[in-house]
């Protein structure tokens, strides 16, 4: 008994000092980052306008109106650096059709209706025919 309470206190000792929980480096700067530009304009009516800029390149723009019971229609922009130096332009519109962003990091979906390789038309074929045999059999009234 002795041993599995060493051993469990060894194991927790283990993995603290492996910086579980501790944040992701890129996270830990204590670098402040200057607020180049922070308006933000609501309206009596709902509406409002949101623009930000920091100096490490972040900038932010938003704009809304009421939407649907209760709702806000909004669309804006954002681009930052990614760590990876790649910059990341993002477009969006948010209203009753739901989130929609455009932009050229996003992975793109295939066309559609895009090619269905050889072996899946040969297997619905062969499905296909399977299904006529079993047709044309009579049925025993359960699974066959």
């Amino acid at each position: 008994m002795k041993f599995l309470i060493l051993a469990a206190l060894a194991a927790v000792a283990a993995a603290d000092t492996q910086g579980y929980g501790a944040p992701p480096p890129r996270y830990a700067s204590s670098e402040e980052i200057a607020i180049l530009r922070n308006d933000f304009v609501i309206e009596d009516d709902g509406r409002y306008n949101f623009d930000a800029e920091t100096a490490n390149g972040i900038v932010v723009s938003e704009h809304g109106t009421p939407g649907l019971e209760g709702a806000i229609n909004s669309a804006g922009s954002f681009s930052y650096t990614a760590p990876d130096g790649t910059d990341v332009h993002l477009q969006f519109v948010a209203d009753e059709n739901g989130f929609q962003p455009q932009g050229a990091h996003l992975p793109v979906a295939p066309e559609f209706p895009h090619p269905i390789p050889q072996f899946v038309l040969d297997q619905i074929a062969f499905a296909a025919e399977e299904d006529a045999r079993n047709a044309k059999r009579p049925s025993s009234g359960g699974y066959q």
